[in-house]
């Protein structure tokens, strides 16, 4: 088939265009309640989102726990939006 020129990654490049967090950044900080850090990390995954480490003027969102701590103060420094953990869990789930 692809001898024919069928183009199977255009399928497939299509079918992660429509996750809902595709293309956005993350970063997780302070103690989180409803999930652990890799359960919420692999939620933003499986929706297309990025999870970093590090708070930059490209994330897309803080997600903010209890005592989240510098990475707080540098995010609104920054201007970056911030959610917590309700807000995360109301994102993810309008993914259903």
């Amino acid at each position: 088939l692809k001898e024919a020129g069928l183009n199977f990654e255009a399928l497939e490049r299509h079918e992660e265009d429509k996750k809902l967090l595709s293309g956005q950044t993350f970063v997780l900080t302070g103690k989180l309640s409803r999930f652990t850090r890799e359960e919420a990390a692999e939620a933003i995954q499986r929706l297309g989102g990025k999870v970093v480490s590090s708070v930059s003027r490209n994330i897309t969102y803080l997600i903010v726990g209890e005592a989240p701590g510098s990475k707080l103060q540098r995010a609104r420094s920054l201007g970056v939006p911030t959610l917590d953990e309700s807000e995360l869990q109301k994102l993810l789930d309008s993914s259903k």
